[in-house]
């Protein structure tokens, strides 16, 4: 439903996206994972028409953006990132004059206004202006407009930004629901937590280009994260951290970063991880446990950011 094969923009020697791929079918939502300046919102713009690519093609629904974009937009609904309506019009206004754009007539535009109404809770909002709104209602005006014309396929950059915790629980249910319709999805996050709660699959974007693809599962076994540990203690862990590092395992020690009270780390399979708990033990360091863990999306998102970092770096 969403297409991108080799897809790149350039601003003169700046690559802002470089050859990237991906497909969200219908029902499925795809989550667009980066650092700032990764090139997610250059994305979004590229495969909503607003920007051209410098290289590579992308389609909506079979169209293509460049060679068919009316068509090609027509089955698309584009949350950004800031959105924002004229201040004084109410949100019925602003969706009746949103409805007609997009080509409705006003008995269909009405039907429609009156169904995503409903589905995102606002009916109670439309003679409001839109400068009388919170962050959350807002948010939901912007998916209101992306779903009117009822498209297939939706593009949303950071939906979840100043939203509060409840809010962002209520936000999540309506993407589920919309994907359980059949509507692919593609959305950008900085918050990892959402990410990994909502999206059937994740790309991880570093500097313009995609370092991973897949569900978490599959991010798991690409960076091989396998012996991954977790140390938690009752007191203060610092002289324990300086003991690790300088054991006849120290130099095994990846990943490491402080966690909650402990530490987190990667041991090669060879190190026997009760040595290392009953070393830190016997020295009186207050360990509580040591334990293997499955990386999160956090843990799997730094590791991206710091292997592509250090490939950067001049020799």
């Amino acid at each position: 439903m969403i297409r991108a094969e080799k897809l790149s923009k350039h601003y003169g020697s700046l690559v802002a996206l470089d050859q990237v791929d991906l497909h969200v079918p219908k029902g499925e939502i795809l989550g667009f994972l980066g650092p700032n300046g990764a090139g997610k919102s250059t994305a979004l713009r590229l495969l909503s028409g607003y920007l051209p690519p410098t290289a590579g093609k992308a389609s909506i629904a079979g169209h293509d953006l460049v060679q068919d974009s009316l068509s090609a937009r027509a089955h698309l609904g584009y949350l950004p990132e800031h959105f924002v309506a004229p201040a004084d019009l109410r949100v019925g206004e602003y969706l009746r004059f949103r409805a007609r754009l997009k080509g409705l007539s006003r008995a269909e535009a009405k039907t429609q206004i009156a169904a995503v109404s409903k589905r995102l809770a606002i009916s109670d909002r439309l003679r409001q202006p839109f400068l009388a709104l919170s962050k959350g209602f807002r948010q939901r005006i912007g998916l209101a407009d992306a779903l009117l014309g009822d498209p297939p396929a939706l593009l949303l950059d950071e939906p979840f930004s100043g939203l509060d915790p409840l809010q962002r629980e209520e936000f999540r249910s309506i993407l589920r629901e919309l994907a359980d319709d059949g509507k692919a999805i593609l959305f950008s996050s900085h918050v990892l937590p959402e990410v990994e709660e909502i999206a059937d699959r994740i790309l991880v974007l570093v500097r313009g280009r995609a370092r991973a693809v897949g569900t978490l599962a599959d991010l798991r076994q690409v960076q091989q994260q396998t012996g991954m540990c977790e140390i938690r203690f009752e007191g203060d862990h610092q002289q324990a951290l300086s003991a690790l590092l300088s054991s006849r395992w120290g130099e095994q020690v990846q990943g490491l970063q402080e966690h909650a009270g402990g530490l987190r780390f990667r041991l090669a399979p060879e190190v026997p991880r009760t040595e290392v708990f009953q070393t830190l033990a016997n020295a009186d360091y207050g360990v509580v446990a040591l334990q293997e863990i499955q990386p999160d999306l956090e843990d799997l998102f730094r590791q991206l950011v710091t292997t592509e970092a250090k490939a950067c770096e001049p020799s």
